[in-house]
């Protein structure tokens, strides 16, 4: 059975996509860029972007019962190969213990202000 996610963006419904799909044992996030939802601003900071990132990433995954440990292949796009070395760090907060295959991508964004965005494939949790 297929169960579309979604955080309520209208951009999702314009591009057509969800925030993540499950599928069976399966939980597809979308890349998912820094944008405080709480707050309606994206952060100019690359710190408090990637952590907005996971915060999405882990409410969306609740939403699918999974978490970040189940986690199993992470996509990372910076903006700015610059930024590699404070994204690793922060990344390590995150997935050191867990450590899902990953790819590191430096590639143009949506907008000026976005600085990464974040891609995750999980298992969701057995119950």
């Amino acid at each position: 059975m297929r169960e579309l996610i979604t955080t309520g963006s209208p951009m999702e419904k314009q591009a057509g996509y969800s925030r993540a799909v499950v599928q069976g044992d399966w939980v597809f996030v979308s890349g998912t860029t820094g944008y405080n939802y709480n707050k309606m601003i994206m952060p100019e900071s690359l710190s408090e972007q990637i952590h907005n990132c996971f915060k999405t990433i882990s409410e969306t995954l609740v939403q699918a019962n999974s978490s970040l440990d189940e986690v199993v292949r992470v996509n990372y796009i910076l903006s700015e190969r610059a930024y590699s070395d404070e994204a690793f760090k922060i990344f390590g907060q995150y997935f050191g213990d867990i450590r899902p295959a990953a790819m590191l991508l430096i590639a143009g964004m949506l907008t000026d202000e976005m600085k990464v965005e974040i891609e995750v494939t999980a298992l969701k949790q057995n119950t």
